[in-house]
């Protein structure tokens, strides 16, 4: 089975409904037919149902960037997966580096968050990376490692079938530093290993791995040939229409 590239734009926290109107309206515009690659928004929650309806009849599906592992209650700032779905999502990102590292989200708390998330029918977005001190240190595929297993605990095979996998480094989200191709192509295939040893080699070579980590116009090309990188989680330059659109649109033959 041939793996569809998977091109996610996170906003975080950026956009009024002005500009995520415009903005969501001239990637829809500039994307029309696109068939290639999946592409997904993951604006504020906000404007999730804006940019729903204008996604409404394009390719591009709708992702939240965070959501609550409870099905309802009193949690006071908080979404559920059902509530996502009642907005249009089909997507959504769980153990974002940022929840964990200033929200203090733990793997068992992201454990749940996917179980609820996949319970919805939502196809989670699961990210892992390790800081700079970390990879400096040599302990990189350890960090990730124990991030993918307990993320993955208790989550089926069949469960897994819709995990998307997103490789973050830590040390390279809005920093401008990039892991270099090989760098990356290294983690993602320690990665799909680990994959094949929890659960089996079919659903690791099924599986797609994103690269994640000031991901830019001009580096998505060659992070894309490698063979083990299946897309991208995008930030800052998912935040322009052209920067977007370019590095969906990459020009490494599929």
């Amino acid at each position: 089975m041939m793996r569809k590239p998977i091109i996610a734009g996170n906003w975080k926290m950026n956009k009024g409904m002005k500009e995520a109107e415009e903005l969501a309206s001239g990637i829809v515009e500039g994307l029309q037919g696109e068939e290639e690659r999946e592409v997904v928004l993951c604006p504020p929650f906000t404007a999730l149902q804006r940019i729903g309806e204008i996604c409404l009849d394009s390719p591009i599906l709708l992702g939240a960037q965070n959501l609550f592992y409870e099905a309802k209650g009193a949690y006071t700032g908080e979404i559920s997966a059902s509530q996502l779905v009642d907005l249009g999502c089909r997507y959504v990102i769980v153990g974002h580096s940022e929840r964990r590292q200033y929200f203090g989200e733990t793997d068992q708390v992201i454990n749940k968050k996917l179980r609820a998330a996949i319970s919805a029918g939502l196809f989670p977005i699961l990210c892992v990376g390790e800081k700079e001190e970390e990879r400096e240190a040599g302990k990189e595929k350890e960090i990730v490692g124990h991030q993918l297993r307990e993320g993955l605990r208790g989550i089926s095979e069949e469960e897994a079938k819709d995990i998307v996998i997103a490789y973050e480094p830590v040390w390279a989200i809005g920093t401008g530093k990039t892991a270099l191709p090989s760098d990356a192509q290294g983690m993602h295939l320690f990665i799909r290993e680990l994959l094949r040893e929890i659960y089996n080699s079919r659903l690791a070579q099924d599986t797609r791995i994103q690269y994640g980590g000031s991901v830019k116009p001009d580096n998505i090309d060659e992070l894309m040939a490698e063979p083990d990188i299946d897309g991208a989680l995008v930030g800052g330059a998912s935040l322009e229409v052209d920067s977007f659109i370019r590095i969906v649109k990459l020009r490494t033959p599929l």
